[in-house]
């Protein structure tokens, strides 16, 4: 598919899902021609999205990057999830030797050193295996939204990826954390209970603190560099994945 004709593909999705609720948004998704990946955190916000999908048995892979440094909480949660709606959660872990090949450049913590060293760090534990989580996929859906930072204040419903030549939809693009908390409630959906400890958004545990009264709700993410657009490169553009060799043979 060109750049232009996916580029209008996204915008006429785009344009269909602002019409519809969520069920509807990822129903309609569930059904297009290829096939649709679903990436988790296990944050709250894509607790919502794996609760309608197990409720309503969509025909969407559910996946999550075990990046080997989760909270042991989020980790507890990923079993809990499965039994609660019946489905599988697939894991993709980093490659032992990209692991291996970083810590021998950076040292197993050395994310805290230097802006390129962290991001090393997500290209090896978190882009390595989105890139095999999403082989092979057409559609892929997310949990960002656009009260969540600064950086995601224009996110739309569905959006090109030219870089991975699929497109990426974002069903929760225009609930704000009020929204999100009080469906939780009415659904009695699990949630990490981090949150209730002052962690709105979840990561590795190294790199993840709680926030503090009148932050942003990603405050608490790389919270020790200046960028205050910072990424992981998960959602944005960014050349981190050939900072390490690819010495898996995977992509």
């Amino acid at each position: 598919m060109t750049t232009q004709s996916l580029e209008a593909k996204a915008k006429a999705l785009n344009d269909e899902l602002e019409t519809l609720d969520l069920a509807g948004r990822l129903a309609r998704v569930a059904g297009l021609d290829g096939r649709t990946v679903f990436t988790t955190s296990l944050g709250i916000e894509d607790q919502v999205i794996t609760a309608a999908i197990g409720t309503n048995r969509l025909d969407i892979d559910v996946v999550t990057l075990e990046t080997g440094r989760l909270f042991n909480e989020t980790v507890a949660l990923i079993d809990e999830t499965e039994e609660t709606y019946g489905i599988v959660i697939k894991r993709f872990h980093p490659a032992k030797a990209d692991v291996d090949a970083y810590v021998a450049q950076y040292g197993m913590n050395g994310f805290y050193e230097s802006v390129e060293a962290r991001h090393a760090c997500c290209g090896v534990r978190k882009l390595k295996p989105l890139a095999r989580a999403l082989e092979g996929a057409s559609y892929w859906i997310t949990g960002l939204r656009r009260g969540q930072s600064g950086n995601r204040a224009t996110t739309p419903f569905a959006e090109a990826d030219l870089e991975r030549g699929l497109i990426k939809v974002n069903p929760l693009a225009d609930w704000d954390i009020e929204t999100i908390r009080a469906y939780v409630a009415a659904e009695a959906i699990p949630v990490n209970s981090l949150h209730s400890r002052g962690y709105p958004s979840i990561g590795c545990e190294p790199c993840t603190r709680a926030i503090k009264p009148g932050e942003p709700e990603r405050a608490g993410r790389w919270w020790w560099e200046n960028d205050e657009k910072r990424e992981c490169g998960l959602h944005v553009a960014e050349a981190t994945s050939s900072i390490i060799p690819n010495t898996s043979g995977a992509a």
